[in-house]
């Protein structure tokens, strides 16, 4: 049996918002972000899946692949674990105790028909001086996924700036010893840009005192491939004002 392969999922691991040549690799490689083609959530019950060799399940927050084709013919894949069978990755997650498996195929449209990922020439104006205000103990918020499902996170804390001379109050979450991230949609959203973009955010100073750098932002996931569940930006993330920097679209053939 070919012993499954631990990886970083591929989400977490763009949220470092990597130089051009570096994100341009991670995404359109041939396990790249553009490669998924399927994600499969599943049951207790072993069945056949579309671009899946083999049938599947899920087995106490695990995936289980029987009748897999040559040395794989069985496999038990933790959440961030994969399994290669010929041309295709396949991996495992995990959302809420929920287990899922990802197919990724490098023959999906979705990765073939990808030339680049357009961005706004950069702008150091758009490097805007912000106050974070962290949350109150105990004080929780809700994460909205593009498919409706919600799952209730402890609150980091928002990030005050004014922003085209709007006030805003930016929700962030992550790791204050490590990185902040928001996820924002503007006035360029839908328009010249995609609906919603990720943006990391550095740790805070002492005093509070963060700057905020738009054009940092990047596409998520599902910009890419629409079997991503990327969260939506809060309401309060949800800008007026036309935030042209970052990341715009992904270019297509």
């Amino acid at each position: 049996m070919t012993s499954p392969v631990s990886t970083p999922d591929i989400a977490a691991a763009e949220a470092d918002a990597p130089r051009a040549d570096e994100r341009w690799a991670a995404v359109s490689a041939p396990h790249g972000t553009a490669a998924l083609r399927y994600t499969h959530w599943l049951d207790a019950e072993p069945r056949a899946y579309e671009g899946a060799p083999g049938r599947w399940h899920g087995e106490d927050g695990r995936v289980v692949g029987t009748g897999l084709p040559e040395e794989a013919a069985d496999v038990t894949l933790s959440a961030g674990e994969h399994l290669d069978v010929g041309a295709l990755r396949l991996k495992a997650i995990n959302r809420g105790g929920a287990p899922a498996l990802r197919v990724f195929d490098p023959e999906t449209p979705g990765r073939t028909s990808l030339r680049g990922i357009l961005s706004f020439p950069h702008d150091d104006a758009w490097a805007i001086p912000g106050v974070f205000h962290p949350a109150a103990e105990g004080q929780s918020i809700v994460i909205e996924s593009v498919d409706g499902y919600e799952r209730e996170e402890p609150a980091v804390g928002t990030i005050a700036l004014s922003v085209g001379g709007e006030s805003v109050e930016l929700t962030v979450w992550g790791d204050l010893e490590d990185e902040l991230e928001a996820v924002i949609a503007d006035g360029t959203s839908n328009v010249d840009a995609y609906r919603f973009r990720f943006l990391p955010i550095d740790v805070p100073a002492a005093d509070g005192s963060v700057t905020v750098d738009f054009n940092r932002a990047y596409l998520p996931p599902c910009a890419f491939s629409d079997h991503y569940v990327c969260p939506l930006p809060p309401l309060n993330n949800r800008l007026a004002v036309r935030v042209e920097a970052g990341e715009r679209i992904a270019d297509r053939a």
